[in-house]
């Protein structure tokens, strides 16, 4: 998710009522601002925003139940105040009149009824125990959205309901965003969560790739103020490079900004190492004992010089030495690519290539440099040695055989799975803070699967949106003010280490239901424990935790475990298990502005878990794919031809803010944005409707003429679509854009990783005579 610059206090916005189509719950109060009844009391309460990466700490103020108004907390030791309008609109999304409030059930009818927590789990208990029992536990599948890294919930419960389920069929948002960056990392370092990230405020030279943090907030880097921190770079004379096809407000800020087409940031990359070798640039420093495969890499990028690689990338060759001349001359430097060198045909190997460039300028694991951040809830750092390493591949998915990746297999392959009948087909689906229909590719396939192919489907949803309203149960979480926060996702990526935790800032309503809790009950329910207290799920998981960390006297360490409920507990246990000494829950609570634990520091030795015990440069599986990339090089192009683009926005994050009206607010921002020289070739102007084409199907939106994107190139962005009937989404209903995965039908996916190419294919594109239809930019999708 992402923020900005801002101390704005969050906007209220009437909108009309939905309509009510079949199997929505009739609304029982209209929208309405976050103003509390008059007389309530007054106070303040600090709050981790969880509505994007940057984690920055907020000053919540609340009128008995409700939050009024959000702005930075100045005194937080990570983010200092700084605050974005997703974070200034939290009171907005926290009072949301559309969240739901209770569990729904779907009636034989096929509508939606208000029930008991008690009676959604009985149904849940009743009707999966049967199929696992008949099917065995692969006729489950799990899929896990981005929400989920964003909650305490989400980060301690679904590894529990995988291993009471026995499923391998777990899908998540990871294959259509970084999976690439995982699987790189895990071949090189041996741990898929070993990602190094820049040391944003060292770094002397930052060569950005597929990444526009001042509309995202950065991602798998994690930053508040990113924006603030890429203008003090400047102002201490260092040196930003930014390659993207659009002229984006990060690329405005660049010192040379490289307009690639498209798709291209792997051979760009080979490229750049190819002219390190070549010139003989290479320089390794104190990385020189503990990496192995350099001169393998020199062979392995021998045919990309960047002569060869210049037409398809179409940057000239003498830039491309240039790039690489200024990145081995800069005292520290740092390369960070995100989605938009992920979510290509060539993610993985570009992935890859940025830590290649890291380790070859000597510039992994040293200030300056790329560093391994050390969360506080991260295992005690281990010794030095050889580990087990990285396996791709340990099982594949039924139908079309696609290897597994971290233990997930692609979110493009659900619906082929739910569909294909046979031994093994998924025939219940669980989707927890997950959005899929919109999400993954060829949304219009999946949704007819979701709608006809199950036995059984439980969503974890606060709304009832383009996936949920599929669901028989759906079991909605509380609003965030009502749970308390930790990141453990994210401090694992974070610029500098620090770790934070808020309780909830406001109680449960008496009939409300904790979401850990929700999770706790869903384990119990699936692993045929139904009835059982949910503290049995945290105490289980606490003495599995002890047990593997082996410590002297476990029942002793157990007792002095704090914590006001389970999932406390489990976070204090974390704490003092981890690397920081003395650091407790308790520790935490008497310090509610955060703890500040230092600068990233080189650890490399401690990350490493290879086979060798070292960085292994060029692993198979990558030396395996490189053929691949070779290839592509002499493939002729269409100077015709389109190629389209995603594209953020800082009021946006996937499918799930759009129905906050100060996120969504404002001009259509769901347009298809194309070069002047293009839209007059095609004959439209902004504000005109056109087609755009793809494998999966096709989407009309209005134009937006613009020379910020290179010619050749169109930009949808991602997670619109909200025009489904059966939805109780009033804000994003009114204004509901379209599905740019439509596009696809889910066959174009990177080999290594099985990540949905969502960036970089080619499309067709044409004006549409309106005859009368609907009104300009209304952008109704096509079937």
């Amino acid at each position: 998710m992402s923020r900005t610059a801002s101390s704005a206090e969050p906007r209220t916005a009437s909108s009309a009522e939905p309509h009510a189509p079949a199997g929505a719950v009739p609304r029982t109060a209209p929208r309405s601002d976050s103003r509390a009844p008059t007389g309530a009391a007054t106070r303040t309460a600090l709050r981790i925003c969880p509505l994007c990466e940057a984690t920055c700490g907020l000053t919540l103020t609340l009128e008995g139940t409700r939050v009024t108004r959000a702005r930075g907390d100045a005194e937080d030791v990570f983010s200092r105040g700084f605050i974005c309008p997703k974070g200034a609109a939290f009171g907005e999304l926290d009072g949301d009149p559309d969240r739901l409030t209770g569990p729904l059930l779907r009636t034989d009818g096929g509508e939606f009824r208000e029930a008991s927590w008690a009676e959604a789990f009985d149904v849940i208990a009743a009707r999966i125990r049967p199929v696992i029992e008949e099917h065995g536990g692969d006729a489950v599948g799990v899929v896990l959205g981005n929400p989920n890294v964003h909650t305490m919930a989400g980060a301690l419960y679904p590894p529990l309901l995988l291993a009471a389920l026995g499923t391998r069929n777990l899908f998540t948002a990871s294959t259509v965003d970084q999976m690439p960056k995982h699987v790189s990392s895990g071949l090189l370092f041996g741990d898929p969560f070993a990602i190094p990230v820049p040391d944003l405020d060292r770094t002397d030279h930052l060569l950005l790739l597929g990444a526009n943090p001042l509309e995202s907030n950065g991602s798998l880097c994690t930053a508040p103020d990113f924006p603030g921190k890429l203008k003090a770079l400047k102002a201490r004379g260092g040196t930003l490079t930014v390659v993207d096809p659009r002229r984006t407000r990060t690329a405005g800020l660049a010192d040379r900004h490289v307009a690639i087409r498209p798709g291209a940031d792997a051979a760009l990359l080979a490229a750049l190492t190819h002219v390190l070798f070549d010139e003989e640039l290479v320089a390794l420093g104190e990385l020189a004992e503990q990496v192995e495969g350099v001169d393998e890499v020199a062979e392995a990028v021998a045919a990309f010089s960047p002569e060869a690689v210049a037409d398809v990338c179409d940057v000239p060759a003498a830039e491309i030495r240039a790039m690489a001349r200024e990145l081995a001359a800069a005292p520290t430097a740092a390369v960070y690519g995100r989605v938009g060198n992920s979510t290509v045909e060539f993610g993985t190997l570009a992935n890859w290539l940025v830590d290649v460039l890291n380790v070859l300028t000597g510039n992994l694991d040293r200030p300056g440099g790329a560093l391994f951040p050390l969360s506080a809830t991260s295992p005690a750092p281990r010794t030095p040695g050889p580990g087990k390493g990285f396996a791709l591949g340990r099982w594949k998915s039924r139908v079309s055989g696609h290897p597994e990746a971290k233990g997930e297999l692609p979110l493009a392959a659900l619906a082929e799975e739910i569909e294909t009948p046979g031994e093994g087909r998924i025939r219940v689906l669980i989707t927890i803070a997950a959005n899929p229909v919109l999400s993954a590719p060829d949304g219009n396939r999946l949704d007819r699967a979701l709608a006809a192919g199950l036995d059984l489907m439980v969503s974890v949803d606060p709304y009832l949106n383009e996936t949920s309203r599929h669901a028989d149960v759906i079991l909605p979480p509380p609003p965030p003010s009502r749970s308390a926060h930790f990141d453990f996702a994210f401090n694992g990526f974070a610029v500098h280490d620090q770790v934070r935790f808020t309780p909830a800032a406001v109680e449960l309503d008496a009939d409300g239901m904790d979401e850990c809790e929700i999770h706790a009950r869903l384990v119990l329910a699936v692993g045929g424990m139904h009835g059982a207290d949910p503290s049995a799920v945290d105490d289980t998981a606490v003495a599995r935790l002890l047990a593997r960390a082996k410590v002297p006297d476990p029942a002793a360490l157990a007792a002095r475990l704090t914590g006001a409920n389970g999932p406390e507990r489990r976070l204090d246990l974390m704490l003092r298990l981890g690397p920081y000494d003395g650091l407790t829950l308790d520790a935490l609570r008497a310090a509610p502005h955060g703890i500040d634990l230092g600068p990233l520091k080189p650890r490399l030795g401690q990350v490493l878990k290879t086979r060798s015990g070292r960085v292994e440069l060029l692993p198979a599986p990558i030396a395996g794919d490189l053929p691949r990339l070779r290839r592509a090089l002499d493939v002729r192009r269409d100077p015709n031809a389109f190629v389209l683009v995603g594209r953020r926005h800082l009021r946006s994050n996937n499918s799930w803010l759009h129905n906050v009206p100060a996120l969504n607010s404002g001009s259509n921002r769901c347009t298809v944005q194309i070069h002047p020289q293009d839209a007059e070739r095609l004959g439209v102007t902004t504000g005109a409707q056109v087609r755009v084409r793809g494998a999966g199907g096709a989407v009309t939106a209005p134009a937006e003429v613009t020379d910020t994107l290179r010619r050749g190139v169109v930009s949808l962005p991602h997670g619109w679509g909200h025009d489904r009937p059966g939805t109780r989404l009033s804000v994003a209903g009114a204004k509901p854009g379209v599905n740019v995965n439509q596009l696809l039908d889910g066959s174009l996916l990177d080999p290594l990783s099985g990540t949905a190419v969502l960036n970089g294919f080619a499309v067709e594109v044409e004006a549409v005579q309106r005859h009368g239809a609907g009104a300009p930019g209304e952008a109704p999708q096509e079937p």
